[in-house]
């Protein structure tokens, strides 16, 4: 007969992996119970991590497939992507990053969202769109979905996709910009915080009757959005936009700390 012992497989998740998990359960292995053998994607994702999170599992130290069953007895370690390190040679299971970095975002983003659209990606939002529709959007546009509802990530259409951490919409584009290595491609100020249209540089001329005083007397370079109209100069807020991108780009992320 077999004994309650003989039905376990242990996990071990790494670095910031265990941000999906319960206290107790931590920087440590934990066991479960195996009375069947069944795909380690759905055993991880059953611990609380989406395999969107994920790049390289090893069970029993050998490099595994998400449809590669957990049976009794394994070892399962489980790591996220590391930048700085190649784990192609070990068998890495995240798909290669879209050549064009574009996101999509869950209906708790939109500070983001504008916030990702001023530094000049095509970001996509909408305050109504239901679960099913981001991962569709997310896989037929080869877009990176960001959000901050774990479950959405575990839907098997998604293949890019990011568990935002941070609370504060400012803090949240510094983690973007870090965990996905945007430096190099910012582009701030070419898109349109409100809508996600593309900028062009406008006459003032043209807008004048849209502009108070002040403005017109202080700024001379204006940008109106091809979507919305929505007139752009630089004020204050730019500056703000700049110092946090700046900021944002010099920080360190989790295996270079």
């Amino acid at each position: 007969m077999t004994t309650p012992s003989e039905r376990l497989a242990t996990c071990r998740f790494y670095a910031e992996l265990n941000d999906f998990l319960p206290p107790a359960d931590r920087q440590r292995p934990i066991e479960r119970r195996v009375d069947a053998p069944g795909a380690v994607k759905d055993f991880i994702e059953a611990l609380g991590v989406p395999h969107t999170e994920v790049d390289l599992v090893l069970i029993n130290g050998e490099p595994a497939g998400f449809l590669q069953p957990v049976r009794a007895g394994d070892r399962v370690s489980v790591y996220p992507p590391f930048r700085g390190l190649d784990l192609t040679p070990l068998g890495r299971l995240r798909p290669a990053r879209p050549a064009e970095v574009r996101f999509v975002l869950d209906v708790h983003l939109g500070r983001l969202a504008g916030y990702l659209r001023l530094a000049g990606f095509d970001s996509v939002y909408r305050n109504h769109c239901a679960d099913e529709t981001l991962a569709s959007i997310a896989q037929a546009d080869a877009r990176i979905l960001l959000t901050r509802d774990r479950e959405l990530l575990k839907r098997r259409i998604v293949e890019w996709g990011y568990w935002v951490r941070e609370t504060r919409p400012h803090s949240q584009l510094a983690e973007i910009v870090r965990r996905f290595d945007l430096g190099p491609l910012l582009r701030p100020f070419t898109r349109c915080g409100r809508c996600n249209g593309l900028l062009d540089p406008v006459a003032k001329e043209e807008i004048a009757g849209r502009l108070l005083p002040e403005t017109r007397q202080a700024h001379r370079e204006f940008h109106r959005c091809r979507g919305c109209g929505q007139l752009y100069w630089r004020g204050s807020h730019v500056e703000a936009i700049e110092r946090l991108l700046a900021s944002a780009t010099k920080a360190r992320w989790h295996d270079e700390e």
